[in-house]
């Protein structure tokens, strides 16, 4: 029975260090140590700004657009559409706008195989011999300075990444992206301290900046805007996060767009909790370890930890006395609220925040099930509502 007890104590910590102790512990770290990134506005390296698309023709007009808006020396700065085997107009789309814009350096290539987007960057990579590999999506709209911005922390050379701020544009008139909104703002103040002390533990798809010469072929299962910042800080190089480079794109607007992007995003999870041993060497790898394990690894977890709490806390619940009953019992009822939320879609703002937490739960347990059975692919279905 103590043993139970030990083992259902440690994963409740767990899933409170990852929702409240770790941010809280960054807020006291900060206020302690205040620590800045430099930053050097004269920088002007040759850019290639790589936008990954695969049947975008709904927002890759408007993309290419923006992207001659971008406040950048022309001379400098070229664009290439890497298509991930497109078979809508989306390669139409842009070809007509190379021709109709050949003043500007403009290039597309055609993936032949759709093998997702990690695929697509990396042949694309191959024609690229600017210094600066600036990454975006089709769906995201840069602010005319994010590429200045994000050139700008390029100040020593062992800072190989640096991710831009990704804002969420939906957030007032719809609850899902709101519940998303308010969780990403929490993300992006730990990546901010995280980057003051040493590295992020992952960028963002996005906006994100690699030094050309630090790029490295992955495999295609991986993203590299959160892959890269664990393969450079293992080098002693750093990934950084700069909060001014910004762009904007739509959150999912329905749960169910918005539960197939986390299942998405946890279609690595496994290896996630611990990509690789060393990681967990604060001696060698000083911050980045607590932050790591912090940020990732107690985050990675919950769905074991949430699974562990539930079941010990059966027997707990009938050997152990009426303390352990009456949290069984609050346990029983937040699912309850989240699985009534779910199927009645309430506008309750409780009711929505549990049923937005226990989704992002089950998107990992999804994500889980998906490694062990092989279902986790490098190609993925989008959410329409973020389109």
């Amino acid at each position: 029975m103590l043993a139970l007890k030990f083992i259902w104590l440690i994963s409740i910590l767990v899933i409170f260090w990852a929702m409240v102790g770790y941010p809280v512990s960054l807020i006291v770290l900060n206020k302690i140590f205040r620590k800045d990134n430099k930053k050097d506005d004269t920088l002007e390296p040759t850019v290639t700004i790589m936008v990954v698309a695969h049947d975008e023709e709904r927002v890759i007009a408007e993309k290419l657009q923006n992207l001659l808006d971008i406040d950048y020396p022309t001379e400098k700065l070229e664009f290439l559409i890497a298509s991930d085997f497109s078979t809508d107009k989306t390669n139409e789309i842009v070809e007509e706008f190379i021709a109709t814009h050949s003043e500007r350096r403009i290039r597309i290539h055609k993936s032949i195989n759709h093998y997702g987007k990690t695929n697509a960057q990396d042949e694309a990579q191959k024609l690229c011999d600017t210094e600066i590999l600036v990454m975006t999506d089709a769906n995201a709209i840069f602010e005319s300075s994010a590429v200045r911005e994000l050139v700008s922390y390029f100040t020593d050379q062992d800072i190989a990444y640096v991710s831009g701020q990704l804002r969420y544009i939906n957030t007032e008139e719809n609850q899902t992206a709101n519940l998303e909104g308010f969780y990403w703002k929490l993300d992006l103040m730990c990546r901010s301290i995280e980057s003051k002390f040493q590295t992020i533990t992952a960028g963002n798809g996005a906006i994100y900046a690699v030094r050309n010469s630090n790029y490295e072929k992955i495999p295609s299962i991986e993203c590299h805007d959160s892959y890269f910042p664990i393969v450079y800080a293992l080098k002693k190089k750093r990934a950084i996060y700069n909060p001014n480079a910004i762009a904007y794109e739509k959150a999912g607007e329905v749960n169910e767009d918005e539960f197939k992007r986390k299942v998405r995003m946890n279609r690595t999870i496994l290896r996630g909790i611990c990509p690789d041993i060393r990681v967990f060497n604060v001696l060698e790898y000083r911050w980045f370890s607590y932050f790591y394990f912090g940020h990732r690894t107690c985050r990675y977890s919950l769905w074991f930890m949430h699974l562990l709490v539930f079941i010990i806390n059966i027997p707990l619940s009938i050997w152990g006395g009426w303390l352990w009953k009456i949290i069984f019992g609050f346990q029983l009822i937040f699912y309850a609220i989240a699985t009534l939320g779910w199927i009645t879609r309430s506008s309750n703002k409780f009711v929505k925040i549990v049923t937005y937490y226990c989704m992002t739960v089950i998107a990992q347990w999804k994500g889980v099930i998906n490694c062990v059975t092989g279902k986790s692919k490098p190609v993925w279905e989008k959410a329409e509502s973020t389109r």
